[in-house]
């Protein structure tokens, strides 16, 4: 006759063997839940970024003072980039713009919107950028933010088929090119990774620096897959359950992932996420839910809106590179929650939501 001791524990065995199986394993069988960026999509998005690249005020310039010649008004020190409240929101609207005309080449309000792109990105007014990014006090700054979006678009206007984009981007080349010898400059200098979910956040410059890198910049390539690997490659166990904070546009431990989804082989990426993340690839909402704001005439609350459409595409991205439906459904729910709530009439969201929203619907995108 059987123990009843060995019955029970065989029993036991296999109900854990079974319990780390569904924890661990991707369901194969799920469909992917992917976004459709359409024409109705770039008419309620364009606007937004429309209707603030040439809005002057209000503006937040966060400039350091050399003496009492640096007081000017925002057109004068940034003629390209002086609208939608700061300057990295006016560069990725630009952004915005330039890739809503490449992705819908008959775009009903195509001729208005390159009449504005083309009065800020010419040759005098980035001469002017440039200049603002040289001078002594001045030389770390949208450090680095707003180099990773002057980067996209720079990478945006080269993919954009057409003869307006390849004068833009000859007139951008140059801020370009400095931004990304800065990046690669600081990096060198960056012992530690910056880990908060605002902009100085390491692992999203770092990834929207390399997409651009990878293709244009072999130096900047190079320096990006050093650091990550240096800052990340051990990384374990990331606390997922402290997200979001009260100010987060970005996901400290999405950001970190995409990034490394970038830069590992598949099979690598998938040992080193289960490392980073335990179990999340089964079941990524058991801790990820949309952010709830609160208040969106509050700059920084409204930032939490941003956060849903920054996991969103940091979800796809992890989802594609590891065969993963179930983080596309999660993904399609933050966007779904912000979406519908851009056309608030709060300035403090909608200066710069739109170019979140869009590049989620990249990413998203089932093309």
């Amino acid at each position: 006759m059987r123990s009843p001791f060995i019955y029970w524990l065989f029993l036991f065995v296999i109900v854990i063997s079974c319990t780390e199986k569904e924890m661990t394993a991707t369901p194969k069988e799920v469909t992917p839940t992917y976004l459709n960026f359409d024409k109705k999509k770039a008419e309620y998005l364009y606007h937004f970024a429309f209707d603030c690249i040439d809005r002057e005020y209000p503006n937040k310039l966060g400039q350091v003072l050399g003496d009492a010649t640096y007081l000017a008004t925002p057109k004068e020190l940034h003629p390209a980039f002086y609208g939608c409240f700061d300057w990295h929101s006016s560069v990725h609207g630009h952004w915005t713009l330039v890739t809503l005309l490449s992705k819908f080449p008959s775009f009903e309000h195509r001729e208005a919107i390159l009449k504005k792109l083309q009065a800020n990105i010419t040759k005098e007014n980035i001469a002017k950028e440039v200049a603002y990014f040289d001078d002594a006090h001045n030389k770390n700054y949208e450090r680095t933010y707003g180099w990773a979006w002057l980067l996209k678009l720079d990478e945006a206007l080269r993919a954009w088929d057409a003869p307006e984009a390849k004068e833009m981007q000859e007139a951008l080349q140059p801020l370009t090119e400095l931004l990304a010898n800065k990046f690669v400059e600081f990096l060198d200098k960056l012992n530690y990774p910056i880990r908060i979910g605002e902009h100085s956040n390491t692992a999203f410059g770092m990834s929207f620096a390399y997409d651009y890198a990878k293709k244009h910049h072999p130096a900047l390539k190079a320096k990006i897959e050093e650091k990550a690997k240096a800052y990340y490659a051990s990384d374990a166990n990331c606390p997922m359950t402290w997200e979001p904070g009260g100010f987060d546009f970005l996901s400290p431990c999405m950001q970190e992932a995409s990034l490394m989804q970038k830069i590992l082989p598949k099979e690598e990426f998938g040992q080193w996420l289960q490392q980073f993340l335990p179990n999340f690839a089964a079941n990524p909402s058991a801790t990820l839910q949309p952010a709830v704001v609160t208040d969106k005439s509050d700059g920084k609350l409204a930032h939490l809106d941003g956060l849903n459409f920054s996991r969103a595409w940091c979800l796809y991205e992890i989802a594609k590179g590891t065969d993963n439906a179930v983080m596309t459904d999660l993904a399609k729910q933050h966007f779904d929650f912000s979406y519908d709530k851009m056309d608030a009439g709060e300035y403090a969201g909608s200066h710069w939501l739109a170019s979140f929203a869009a590049y989620a619907l990249l990413k998203g995108d089932a093309e």
